[in-house]
């Protein structure tokens, strides 16, 4: 009888203590997210500040403009350090809001936030779930699947993003307009794409190791 009595006090212990672990768990992850949620809002603040307030502005046929612009930086960032969806959601908030605010770009916001949801979620998918950035120990494997997942998000969007905005502009411009623009526009995002990759390298290192040793880098 004591003996009963003595294995169902274990095992009442036992559920006891493997449900205080899981609210234990449970709440670390809510802390996550929480704290993912903040980063994200401060990608999506220096995402917004520097394409509209460091942003060079070309203009195009038709009344429109194309900006050599780094913008892009804290969105491929953002899925490095927050993993494609955060970071990804980000930069689109960020980029989008640019455009509402903008008259030359108001009406290609919708355009804006898919276009940089999937640069975020393409550098996150090639960065955590093939390079385990976050996990790997090793400098050089880490480096190497950093550049090749920015280097294929900023590809991309070298290719997408004037081409979406070629069709957009065929139905509002014309044609004949709409294939100028479409050139100018490939040539200023083949170039942001150039120059945010170096950039993109840079800050990742610099950040890397301080926001580890402040207990604020996120294992993904």
């Amino acid at each position: 009888m004591s003996t009963e009595r003595e294995e169902n006090v274990r095992k009442n212990a036992g559920e006891a203590a493997g449900t205080g672990s899981a609210r234990v768990e449970e709440a670390g992850r809510g802390q996550d997210r929480l704290r993912k949620a903040v980063f994200a809002g401060v990608f999506a603040a220096l995402t917004f500040i520097v394409f509209t307030f460091l942003s060079i502005r070309i203009p195009t046929p038709g009344g429109g403009q194309v900006s050599v612009q780094l913008g892009n930086v804290f969105v491929v960032l953002g899925a490095l350090f927050l993993g494609g969806y955060y970071g990804g959601i980000a930069g689109a908030l960020g980029l989008t809001i640019a455009d509402l605010v903008d008259p030359a770009y108001i009406a290609e916001a919708p355009i804006t936030f898919i276009i940089k949801l999937l640069l975020g979620l393409i550098v996150g998918v090639i960065a955590h779930r093939l390079g385990h950035i976050t996990r790997e120990s090793d400098k050089g494997k880490v480096m190497r699947w950093v550049i090749i997942a920015s280097a294929a998000g900023l590809l991309y969007n070298v290719v997408f993003d004037p081409t979406l905005r070629y069709f957009y502009k065929i139905l509002i411009l014309g044609k004949p307009m709409a294939e100028v623009s479409f050139a100018i526009n490939f040539a200023v995002t083949l170039v942001n794409a150039a120059a945010s990759l170096v950039v993109v390298i840079l800050l990742y290192w610099a950040l890397r190791v301080p926001l580890r040793r402040a207990g604020l880098f996120f294992r993904l």
